[in-house]
């Protein structure tokens, strides 16, 4: 349900248009302690304002409508062994998506030393048949399935962070908490929404009081969504599609909202793409349920987003792309000049920034 930027959009069709330099010291390992703690870049066309998340409520207007992806992370990086003989491999395992009939598409590293109808042992509970290879993917099909598959794999995984933060230390137990947000409820992602990763119960409530309503829809964010861009030529590049949900009633509340002149903001990048995909007409929304694969750029017409709250992201990435088609390119790289300067924290569990087109 893609909708394509129009022919001979004026600037930001090239990869290097979207490149920075970022001094790696920016890069957030760990969020902000409480939640709301975090800073939070407010863009107009015209002004910056250095403030922090706990202060969001005041940025918004009673009847304004925030977009929340309640997706749930699931714990989808495994550790395992194949076995076979009395030869013994390690194998690192990360569930990128469900495939037909219950299986999995992964990564697999190192995927050479699984062959097609072997077994990885995970626990005592868990293990998985790679039932095919292709594409430097394999098609895992698991023991068990449903609840009891949950379960098991809750015991055995653990949380996929970003292969930046990977980088610079492993996964544990903090951050079953930390890379979930408060309000997650439907298991499929493997990555976090992570602008919701800034509020808490204390936001929350400021933001009910501020006569802020809040709308849920679900997008289960892809391990695609880390994927680099490998084409300069933007109308070259093909985006990985992610399931999502818009049920009849968060179409009708976003509806109602657009109708009394409210303004419909959507927390991260997810929440809006999914909006976006549901759009049937300019500041109209339909119950929506399928795979979106909607690469936003510069040239894009929005028919529902009216603002975004999202985070600081990585250089040539197609979220650089999709605040640029929000803000503009140029504007864009003044909030990025901005940040770096002030040195706000970037990706995952670092920093946000609110991104308003218009000035009133």
């Amino acid at each position: 349900m893609t909708k394509p930027a129009p022919d001979g959009a004026a600037e930001g069709h090239r990869l290097s248009d979207y490149d920075f330099d970022l001094p790696d010291a920016l890069i957030a390992t760990r969020p902000a302690r409480p939640r709301s703690s975090a800073r939070l870049l407010v863009a107009t066309p015209s002004r910056l304002t250095d403030a922090t998340a706990i202060e969001l409520p005041d940025f918004l207007r009673p009847g304004d409508r925030l977009v929340l992806n309640d997706t749930r992370v699931i714990p989808a990086r495994l550790r395992g062994q194949r076995h076979r003989g009395t030869a013994v491999a390690g194998v690192e395992v990360t569930l990128l998506e469900p495939a037909a009939g219950g299986d999995w598409q992964a990564l697999v590293k190192p995927l050479r030393k699984v062959n097609e109808g072997e077994e990885i042992v995970f626990s005592d509970r868990l293990s998985a048949i790679c039932v095919a290879k292709a594409e430097g993917q394999a098609r895992l099909r698991f023991n068990r399935a449903g609840a009891d598959f949950d379960a098991a794999l809750s015991e055995a995984g653990q949380m996929p962070l970003p292969p930046y933060i990977e980088a610079k230390r492993k996964a544990d137990a903090q951050d079953r908490e930390d890379y979930q947000t408060i309000w997650a409820e439907k298991p499929g992602a493997v990555a976090a929404p992570t602008a919701s990763l800034h509020f808490d119960a204390a936001l929350m409530a400021a933001l009910a009081a501020r006569g802020v309503e809040i709308t849920h829809v679900t997008l289960h964010v892809g391990a695609g969504t880390f994927l680099p861009v490998k084409v300069d030529d933007l109308s070259d590049h093909k985006m990985h599609a992610e399931w999502g949900e818009v049920s009849p009633r968060a179409a009708d509340e976003i509806n109602a909202t657009k109708q009394a002149g409210g303004r419909v903001v959507p927390v991260g990048t997810t929440a809006l793409r999914l909006i976006e995909s549901a759009a049937d007409a300019p500041g109209h929304i339909v119950p929506w349920i399928g795979e979106t694969d909607i690469f936003i750029r510069p040239g894009y017409r929005f028919r529902i987003a009216d603002a975004l709250m999202t985070n600081f992201h990585l250089p040539k990435s197609t979220l650089m792309m999709l605040v640029s088609a929000l803000m503009g390119l140029e504007r864009m790289r003044a909030v990025y000049a901005h940040a770096i300067e002030e040195r706000y924290r970037f990706f995952s569990y670092g920093d946000a920034s609110l991104l308003l087109p218009q000035d009133n």
